[in-house]
Formats: C-alpha cells, structure tokens, sequence
C-alpha cells in the first residue's frame, strides 16, 4: 500500500517493468527491474510512471535476495498514481526513486529477536519482505483484512505463525485484528512492528503498552 504522497525527485532512476499480476479484482503486485539496487526490508520506493511527475510511496514487498523489485498496490478510485500504474505493460518504464525509511529489523542478527507483525491491508508488504529476507524469523503475524482473499502473500508465510482477521467472512479470526490482539498474551522481550491505518495502529500501541511492551520495542509504518 502507498504511504504518503511525494512528488518527483532527483536521483531516482529508469526501470523497466517486468510484469503487473492482479491479484484481487483491485489490488495487483507490480514487479520491475531492481538494476542492482541496495535496500533493506521494510523500506519504500517512491514510483511513478516515466512520463509522470507526480510519485507515491511503495514499500516493498520483494525479499532482499530477489533479483527484482515488487510493490503490493491497491488501485483505489481516487489514487492518480495506483490508477495511472494498472495500466502498465512489461517493458514499459517507470521512475524508481529510493529506498528510503528506517521501518527495518535490528541491523545486526535479526533473526536472535522474537517478532510481532500487526498489518492491515496492503500493510502487510513490509512483513512480507521480512519473512521473505530473513528464514528462520521466530514471528507471528497479525494480518486484518476484509475478506479471505485479500490475505495477500499468505503462502510466503508460515501457516503457523499467520493469524488472518476477517471482517465480512471467516478468517482464522472472525473480527479486527486489534481484537484479536486484545486477547493475545505477548512477551515482554518481543519487538512490535505494526503497519497500515492509523486507526489500528493507535489502538494497537494503546494495547502493547498496556501489556507493558517497552515505547521502544513499537515501531510503526502509517499508511493512511
């Protein structure tokens, strides 16, 4: 999912798209050319059509070993940037400016930490970049959703520790992730990672904390 809107900056380069698969009727995963790009897990692009001044944020939802780019995009009605980059064809360029934040795993030994991922929607790009990047990441993840099939990327992660909040139909959890998390006992030594809408995310880290989580063991990603 987008995370803020931007507009076009220097440095960015050209790549060529490799292909666009549609994976919901709105929600689609846009793959291009990396070109030998550094990043880490859990940053952002900023992406906009070659022809296109106006750009918008992307985290990435490909691994840190692929040997391309993907974004996670829903095309909303009134998104310039998500409308303008569902029509792209393979070959086509765009403007790949980035990586850039910080919403990343500890720099040294990732995989020696014990995870929470909260996710709503397209939010779930970051975690999926995680899971991707890192095997053997001791994490559960919490991902809401409306409806089953926007469980995007759930067969990248292990079904064990993937906890699927359904809205309108059943999930492994009938109801919003935040309730789900109510319940859920979680260990004090646990880094908390939570991405998408902010409503979520300021009641999940009202609830963190009220479960004695450490302000610094809480990082967020708002979307929208």
């Amino acid at each position: 999912m987008a995370v803020a809107n931007t507009t076009y900056r220097k440095g960015e380069q050209l790549c060529r798209v490799i292909n666009l698969e549609w994976i919901t009727e709105s929600t689609y995963i846009l793959r291009f050319e990396r070109n030998d790009t550094v990043f880490l897990p859990g940053q952002y692009l900023t992406l906009s059509r070659a022809d296109c001044l106006t750009a918008r944020e992307y985290s990435i939802y490909s691994g840190k070993t692929d040997d391309f780019f993907e974004v996670l995009i829903k095309a909303v009605p009134e998104g310039i940037v998500s409308q303008q980059l569902k029509e792209l064809k393979t070959g086509n360029l765009i403007r790949v400016g980035g990586p850039h934040g910080n919403f990343c795993l500890p720099a040294q030994a990732p995989t020696n930490f014990r995870y929470l991922f909260i996710a709503t929607g397209t939010g779930i790009a970051p975690f999926h970049s995680f899971v991707r990047s890192y095997p053997g990441l001791d994490y559960t993840v919490l991902h809401g959703v409306r409806v089953q099939k926007e469980a995007y990327g759930i067969h990248d992660f292990d079904p064990q520790r993937h906890i699927l909040c359904t809205s309108k139909d059943n999930g492994k959890f009938n109801g919003r992730v935040t309730q789900y998390l109510e319940t859920m006992e979680v260990s004090p030594d646990t880094l908390c990672y939570l991405s998408g809408n902010s409503q979520m995310i300021f009641e999940a880290y009202a609830m963190l904390r009220k479960k004695n989580i450490p302000v610094k063991q809480i990082f967020t990603e708002v979307y929208f």
